[in-house]
């Protein structure tokens, strides 16, 4: 990772009757790839050393969140699913039922049932115990109205106790705040290792890349570079996408998207007494968890204030297309709307959105998938990709087939730097001193990308210009110590 250089010139010298009327040789000329090669082998180098640990738990973490949605099902199946009945009670009475039976907290959001022999869910937030940032899921039998269970629930794809913990377990160690460093850390420096190891695995000759009859280290540089050439597009995915909502880069990445005019469109939940609205103000589904909601209990038509209830909200939302599966928002105050929005994470997506009038029932907005900005749908797709939802099944398998790749090429890369030593020295470390045969013109270009990305990716900056002065400072302590040696010129 370092861009410094250290190594003893091992060529030995030639006899004095051989070079004393010798000619001096012309000065060898390197080419630019000769001459980066030891700075891009210093680089992987060291950030696979130091960066290698939070690698392989974000990895080991990410293995056991492919896995924990088919762990969901299995879990909590009593929860989740119900015998196939004739006919669904209308919402508004299923409701009614998981309020008889958790009459705490306010309605945040309900999720109607959205396939034959699924629960509806009931989300209820500001209930005592559970956390301002969860929501208690209601699940209700829509055939007969009785309620299953109840269970804390995160975030926008209805994560249950189980998958929550393992999805924090990977974002952030359950350390809070603190612990996503970890996180990003790590997504800030995946794409540049992957990247290090794709350039010098293509500019190995081809002829020593073969596995067969290998042994030692060259096998495990053979198996690491293989693995790693296989894995290294699925490798800048997830580093791309697990940017986009960290702390310090995914704001970074949501400014520029502003500037851009490239955020996600919000459908409005404002009206007022009139019927009119503006202002796009409901973020749809995202940041749901813990709002205050509207008690919607009984048949909702029922209610004072000339609400229209929520058979007739969900009436006028499949009038506008939404299918299923949908959330219904409450309105948050006497000049909101109810917001219907289609929550489907798999392909195709769907996230359609309208806000209904609740005096009149009528549809004041809308916002429609296919209108986002080209940067919000990338950003939606990516999203839901890197967490498993996109593709179902076969999105968390290549997710664990990922995960496993990742440990395999760490486990591999600290098993060269062991091969490496000679007699007790442990994983002899790449020579410094490489950046000063890299030609200007390529230099100078190179760090002011590297300066413009260290900005942009500040956890991927900082370590990086940290280590350069500690490596620097290093260099020139052993050169006032006589021990500086300096990397070959050939």
């Amino acid at each position: 990772m370092s861009l410094t250089s250290e190594t003893s010139d091992t060529s030995e010298p030639r006899p004095a009757e051989q070079t004393e009327h010798a000619p001096p040789s012309p000065p060898v000329e390197r080419s630019t790839w000769a001459s980066l090669r030891p700075l891009v082998l210093r680089l992987h180098f060291y950030a696979g050393v130091f960066v290698a640990p939070f690698l392989f738990v974000a990895a080991v973490t990410g293995l056991l969140y492919a896995g924990s949605f088919q762990a969901e099902k299995i879990v909590y199946a009593h929860e989740l699913n119900v015998p196939v009945g004739k006919s669904e009670l209308p919402i508004a009475d299923q409701v009614a039922a998981a309020r008889k039976a958790h009459p705490e907290g306010d309605i945040s959001a309900v999720r109607p049932s959205p396939e034959a022999g699924a629960t509806t869910r009931v989300m209820l937030s500001g209930v005592p115990g559970v956390d301002a940032d969860y929501t208690l899921a209601v699940f209700v039998n829509p055939y007969n109205g009785e309620v299953r269970g109840a269970l804390e629930q995160y975030g926008s794809t209805g994560a249950l106790p189980l998958r929550t913990w393992i999805d924090e377990l990977h974002r952030d160690l359950h350390l809070g705040q603190v612990g996503r460093l970890y996180s990003e850390f790590a997504a800030s420096w995946m794409w540049v290792i992957a990247g290090g190891g794709l350039v010098l695995w293509f500019g190995r000759r081809r002829s020593r890349r073969a596995i067969r009859g290998a042994t030692g280290r060259r096998r495990t540089l053979s198996l690491h570079g293989s693995v790693g050439v296989w894995a290294a597009l699925g490798l800048f995915f997830l580093s791309a996408t697990g940017l986009t909502w960290s702390t310090y880069t995914g704001a970074n990445i949501t400014d520029l998207r502003a500037a851009l005019g490239q955020t996600t469109p919000t459908v409005s939940a404002t009206v007022t007494p009139g019927g009119e609205h503006a202002g796009h103000d409901m973020a749809g589904m995202e940041g749901m968890e813990g709002m205050e909601g509207m008690d919607m209990g009984g048949a909702g038509a029922e209610k004072g204030g000339g609400d229209v209830g929520l058979n007739a909200v969900l009436k006028s939302a499949r009038a506008e297309g939404l299918s299923n599966p949908v959330e219904i928002v409450p309105p948050a105050d006497s000049s909101s709307a109810y917001v219907v929005q289609q929550i489907q994470r798999s392909w195709p997506e769907k996230q359609d959105a309208v806000a209904v009038d609740p005096a009149s029932g009528e549809v004041t907005d809308e916002v429609r998938f296919a209108d986002y900005p080209v940067l919000a749908k990338l950003s939606r797709w990516g999203i839901d990709l890197h967490t498993g939802n996109l593709f179902g099944l076969v999105n968390q398998i290549a997710l664990a087939a990922l995960a496993l790749a990742v440990v395999l090429l760490i486990v591999w890369g600290y098993r060269m730097w062991w091969q490496r030593g000679r007699g007790s020295a442990f994983g002899r470390p790449v020579p410094r001193g490489a950046w000063q045969h890299v030609p200007p013109y390529v230099l100078v270009p190179l760090m002011a990308v590297i300066a413009l990305l260290g900005y942009f990716v500040p956890l991927l900056g900082v370590p990086l210009a940290a280590f350069m002065l500690c490596d620097i400072a290093l260099g020139e302590i052993a050169y006032r110590r006589g021990k500086r040696t300096y990397a070959p010129t050939a």
